[in-house]
């Protein structure tokens, strides 16, 4: 295990590092560590490893949403309100719509097949936006318009909808029937999960002002109490809807809310985590890409995998539509909306694991959704946003630095 670390560290940061020299994005380069390393090529990471990545990404994302939380500003997300929650789902309804639209045309499948097809390709990644926000909000790109913190808020619950709708459609696929009750549980999800996170930050808020103990231990403290709230989710399925990524989230914004300067240094403790994890996050993301999959899909799943992102792009542009902001800063929305890795990567291959017959070609279409759209929504965003978005005055970027 030790060694099979080593390489990923030290290879991912290498090629990430040598990407953006390149002035590419250095997640490209962990991805692409992560393929070569994985078992579907060198075969050089240990199994042990392989079989708790999924733990290691979600404490990965959780550090990274613990930190959007730590940063992001209540007021500023209040500002742009309909757009943010309309991001939330509506361009996973477009995407799924041209999936049920195109597949069966251009793949031969069935209109359910499609659907199931639609709910995996529908999310977008946190793991790449979600970084790229933070750095934005940093540099003070679109922070008066409150872009970067529109589009934090809609990633952290378009996933929570779209695995609803897919655990939907599966369980549709296997003869289980559809409850339209199971739709309920996405806004009851998000209350429950906000809800419980912002209780939790005031919580440690009141807590840290009466104990005393170094900032290094309160991160300690989070890092658990985040741990915890992400758990609380596998064990409240059946009984409760609830977010526990958007509980994670809620936790930083809380604790922010309360006590801004404790807040502030926090998140510059997590800024310094992330290095080790953002490598972590992205070479295992990549390690569960299997690259012949991409081979035998053909020029048919290319052309539908650009056809929904067309449809992605015009949920976005709706999402917008009528809002202060000027074209060039729409175009940049839907560019961000572009990117897909972590929840492809994690539920591509359930349908193949359950027996179902489109298992195969979800899995391919997914890989290939990977492949394809977290290079270009990186890249675009990395080259696009100086040109795109505009930058707030001085005094505001340092107050947020």
């Amino acid at each position: 295990m030790l060694i099979s670390l080593a390489l990923i560290f030290l290879t991912g940061m290498c090629l990430g590092g040598l990407l953006k020299r390149l002035r590419l994005p250095g997640l490209l380069g962990m991805l692409f560590t992560g393929m070569v390393l994985g078992p579907f090529v060198l075969d050089l990471l240990d199994p042990s490893i392989l079989g708790i990545s999924a733990d290691l990404r979600e404490i990965a994302l959780v550090i990274i949403l613990t930190r959007a939380g730590l940063s992001l500003e209540l007021e500023d997300l209040k500002k742009v309100g309909r757009p943010a929650v309309l991001l939330c789902f509506v361009p996973a309804c477009f995407e799924m719509a041209g999936m049920a639209l195109l597949a069966p045309r251009l793949l031969g499948v069935s209109l359910l097949d499609a659907a199931i097809m639609g709910a995996v390709v529908g999310a977008v990644s946190p793991a790449v936006i979600v970084p790229k926000m933070l750095s934005l909000m940093e540099e003070g790109y679109g922070v008066k318009q409150g872009i970067p913190q529109m589009i934090l808020a809609g990633v952290s619950v378009d996933d929570v909808f779209v695995i609803v709708m897919f655990s939907a459609f599966t369980g549709l696929a296997q003869g289980e029937g559809f409850s339209p009750v199971s739709l309920f549980q996405v806004p009851v999800s998000i209350l429950t999960g906000a809800a419980a996170g912002a209780a939790v930050g005031a919580v440690l808020a009141a807590f840290v002002k009466r104990v005393h103990m170094r900032d290094s231990a309160k991160v300690v403290v989070l890092l658990s109490l985040s741990f915890l709230l992400v758990s609380a989710e596998d064990g409240l399925k059946g009984w409760l809807p609830f977010s526990g990524l958007l509980a994670v989230m809620s936790l930083g914004l809380g604790l922010q809310r309360r006590n801004r300067e404790l807040a502030v240094r926090l998140s510059g403790k997590y800024s310094k985590l992330w290095v080790a994890s953002e490598v972590l996050l992205f070479v295992l993301v990549g390690a569960m890409v299997d690259p012949s999959y991409a081979l035998q899909a053909g020029g048919a799943a290319v052309i539908l995998i650009f056809g929904v992102l067309l449809f992605r792009v015009a949920g976005v542009f709706l999402c917008v539509l009528g809002t202060a902001l000027n074209g060039r800063e729409r175009l940049f929305c839907m560019i961000a909306y572009l990117p897909k890795a972590t929840v492809q990567a994690a539920i591509g291959g359930v349908p193949l694991a359950m027996g179902l017959g489109c298992g195969q070609i979800v899995l391919t279409v997914a890989v290939l959704a990977i492949l394809i759209t977290a290079p270009l929504g990186a890249i675009g965003m990395e080259v696009s946003y100086r040109r795109l978005l505009r930058r707030a005055a001085g005094p505001e970027v340092e107050n947020r630095s």
